[in-house]
């Protein structure tokens, strides 16, 4: 138990985390509460289940993986955990929906739909917080001294 949530002081993880948070916190906010444009829980629960055919439990735990857990990075909050869950979610996406529209964003709007390379780079980050955890001053940091 204590490996899940044991972590360095290094900065590195600090960084990391609250930066990949604070981008998958709207993401999140857009599947569950409809902000910043999106369709909120039952517009994308309809989505997932009906357009992409996704089973309805694992749509569920993609709208509360970016949710809660872009609030759990944050906070350094079963960093690892919620790592290895985006790195799943965005491994979904590019597959699911963003490989045949290639690497690139849809900067130009000349594609037929956004690319991939936004998601390699959330894979990359969480990895990284998969290996080191959730760096300094985390939640999992204090937890592991505990145990």
């Amino acid at each position: 138990m204590k490996t899940l949530f044991q972590t360095d002081e290094a900065w590195s993880g600090l960084i990391l985390r609250v930066m990949l948070g604070l981008v998958m916190l709207p993401h999140g906010a857009q599947k569950l509460l409809g902000w910043f444009g999106g369709f909120g829980f039952a517009g994308t629960m309809g989505f997932f289940t009906e357009q992409l055919h996704i089973p309805a439990t694992i749509a569920f735990l993609v709208i509360i993986g970016e949710s809660f857990g872009s609030l759990g990075l944050i906070l350094g909050f079963l960093t690892r955990f919620t790592a290895a869950s985006l790195s799943l979610i965005m491994v979904g996406a590019v597959a699911m929906v963003h490989w045949p529209n290639g690497f690139f964003m849809n900067w130009s709007g000349k594609q037929a739909g956004e690319g991939f390379e936004y998601h390699l780079l959330v894979i990359g980050m969480s990895l990284a917080l998969l290996v080191a955890g959730g760096g300094k001053w985390s939640v999992d940091g204090a937890i592991a001294k505990k145990l």
